[in-house]
C-alpha cells in the first residue's frame, strides 16, 4: 500500500477514542488478546464473556475513556449480529432440517452405494463436503461419526481411512466456505465480495481438502493404525420415519444457496453495470440472506414434505434449528465488538503504518496473525473475527479479488494446528477412541495441513489473478 492511500485512508477515517501512540497500542493489543486468551484457557470463561472482558481491556490499555470503549464494543457486536446474525440462524434451520428429515442420511447413503474399496475415503469427503455446506463443524461431526463408524466396520477400513477425509471436508468447509459464520464475519469485515469470495474459496477448497483428507488418511492410517470403537452406534434420523426425501431433492436443496451466490457474482462480472435490470435481479436472489431464505423455505417442500412433517413438526425443528446457535451469535457479535474497539483505539490505522515498512505480503500477515490467536485461543472462529478486526484496514486498498483473498487468508490461518485448547480436538478424540497423542497425529496435523496448504493457494492466486 502506497503512503499516499494512506493518507487518504487517515483522512477519510473517524478520529481515534484514543491518542495513544504506536507502542502503546501495541501493547493494548497483546494485552486485550492475552486477556482473553487466559479466560477462555485458563479460567474455563464462555468466550463471549472473555471477548467482552478483553475489548474493554484493550481500550483501558489504550487510554481510551471508558464510555467511549463500550459504545465502540456495542456499535461492534450491533453491526456484526445484524450483517451475519441472519444467515447463521438461516443456516441452522437448513441445517437441522435436513438431518431430522433424514435428508442427510439419503446423501450419505446414496454415495455410499456408489462407492468402494479404494473410492471409499473418497466418497467421504464428497459426503461431508456436500453435508459440511449448511452444517455448523460440530452438528457435522455428530451427523457424519455414525457413517464413519459404520462404513469402517462393516468395510473392515482403518478408522483413519475414512474418518480423516470426513473430518477434513468438514473443516474446509468451515474455514473456508461462506455461509459459516467464520468466513461471513470476515467478508463483512474487510467488506469483502461474498460471491467472488465463494468462488475462489470453492477453487482453494478443493485441492486443499484432497490433500488433507484421501491423501493424508493414508499416512495417518500408517501412524495410528485404529479399528473402528466397539461401542453402540447413534441412532440415525431416518430410522424413525416412514419415508426420507429423494437424493436428488436432497442436493439440489442443499446446493441452492451456493448455486444463487456464484450466479450473482458471475452476472456481476459479465454484465457489470448496477442499472441493468438482469444484475439488480440476480444481486437480490443472490444475496445470502434471499439465497439461504429460499433454500430454507424450498428446503420445507423438498425435505418436509417427503418426510411426512405437519406443520407442527416443521416449527419443532425451526425452533430446536434455531436454540444451539445462540452462543455462536454471541461469540460472532462480541468477536465484532472487540474488532470495532481494535479499529476505534486506533490499531487498525497502527497495522496499515507499520506493514509499510514490512516486507510480508497483507496475505500472509493476515494468515499468520490469524494462526496465532488460533493457537493462543483453540478457537477458529475468535481467531476469524480477531484477525479481520486486525488486518481489515488493509482490503481498502485492494481490488475485489485480492480482499476475497484476504478472507481466505484469515479462514486458512483459523483453521492451523488444533490442540488441548480447542473444543473440537476433544470432539474428534472422544468419538474416535483416541489417545491425545494419536488425536494430534492425526487431526492435528490433519488442520495444519489445511491451513498451511489453503494458506499457500491463496497466496499462489494473488500471485495469478
Amino acid at each position: 500500500m502506497t503512503r499516499l492511500s494512506v493518507e487518504m485512508l487517515a483522512a477519510d477515517a473517524p478520529a481515534p477514542i484514543t491518542s495513544a501512540g504506536h507502542a502503546q497500542l501495541g501493547i493494548a493489543v497483546l494485552v486485550g488478546i492475552a486477556v482473553i486468551v487466559l479466560l477462555i484457557t485458563k479460567f474455563k470463561l464462555h468466550a463471549f464473556l472473555a471477548l467482552t472482558i478483553g475489548s474493554l481491556t484493550l481500550g483501558a490499555v489504550a487510554g481510551a475513556p471508558l464510555d467511549k470503549a463500550i459504545t465502540s464494543f456495542t456499535t461492534g457486536l450491533g453491526s456484526t449480529v445484524a450483517g451475519v446474525g441472519v444467515l447463521i440462524a438461516l443456516g441452522a434451520i437448513l441445517g437441522k432440517l435436513l438431518a431430522d428429515s433424514g435428508g442427510a442420511d439419503q446423501i450419505v447413503d446414496t454415495i455410499l452405494a456408489k462407492a468402494g474399496g479404494r473410492a471409499m475415503p473418497w466418497a467421504m469427503v464428497l459426503i461431508a463436503s456436500v453435508i459440511g455446506l449448511p452444517l455448523f463443524f460440530e452438528v457435522g461431526i455428530v451427523l457424519l461419526i455414525p457413517v464413519v463408524l459404520m462404513v469402517a466396520k462393516r468395510g473392515n477400513y482403518s478408522l483413519m481411512r475414512i474418518g480423516i477425509p470426513a473430518l477434513a471436508g468438514l473443516s474446509v468447509m468451515h474455514g473456508l466456505i461462506p455461509p459459516h459464520p467464520g468466513p461471513l464475519v470476515a467478508i463483512d469485515a474487510v467488506k469483502a465480495n461474498l460471491g467472488v469470495t465463494l468462488a475462489l474459496g470453492i477453487l482453494v477448497a478443493i485441492p486443499t481438502v484432497i490433500i488433507a483428507g484421501p491423501l493424508f488418511s493414508k499416512v495417518a492410517a500408517r501412524w495410528v493404525d485404529v479399528p473402528a470403537p466397539d461401542r453402540m452406534l447413534p441412532q440415525r434420523a431416518s430410522e424413525e420415519l416412514e419415508r426420507r426425501p429423494g437424493f436428488g431433492a436432497t442436493l439440489a436443496t442443499v446446493l441452492l444457496p451456493v448455486v444463487l451466490m456464484l450466479a450473482k457474482a458471475l452476472v456481476d462480472i459479465v454484465v457489470d453495470d448496477p442499472a441493468d435490470s438482469t444484475q439488480r435481479v440476480f444481486d437480490v436472489v443472490g444475496s445470502p440472506l434471499v439465497a439461504l431464505l429460499a433454500a430454507v423455505i424450498v428446503g420445507f417442500f423438498t425435505l418436509g414434505r417427503p418426510a411426512g412433517f405437519t406443520k407442527d413438526r416443521l416449527q419443532q425443528t425451526v425452533e430446536k434449528g434455531l436454540m444451539p446457535i445462540a452462543g455462536i451469535l454471541l461469540i460472532v457479535g462480541a468477536g465484532g465488538g472487540f474488532k470495532q474497539t481494535l479499529i476505534d483505539s486506533g490499531v487498525g490505522q497502527m497495522i496499515l503504518d507499520v506493514s509499510e515498512d514490512w516486507s510480508i505480503p497483507a496475505l500472509l500477515l493476515a494468515w499468520l496473525i490469524a494462526v496465532a490467536i488460533r493457537l493462543a485461543t483453540g478457537s477458529a472462529t475468535v481467531a476469524t473475527v480477531s484477525a479481520a478486526g486486525l488486518v481489515a484496514p488493509l482490503a481498502a486498498d485492494m481490488s475485489t479479488t485480492h480482499a476475497a483473498l484476504l478472507v481466505l487468508a484469515i479462514g486458512a490461518g483459523s483453521l492451523f494446528f488444533s490442540h488441548v485448547n480447542d473444543a473440537g480436538f476433544w470432539l474428534v478424540k472422544e468419538y474416535f477412541g483416541l489417545t491425545v497423542g494419536q488425536t494430534v497425529k492425526t487431526w492435528s496435523v490433519m488442520e495444519t495441513i489445511i491451513s498451511v496448504v489453503a494458506g499457500g493457494l491463496v497466496l499462489l492466486l494473488s500471485l495469478i489473478i
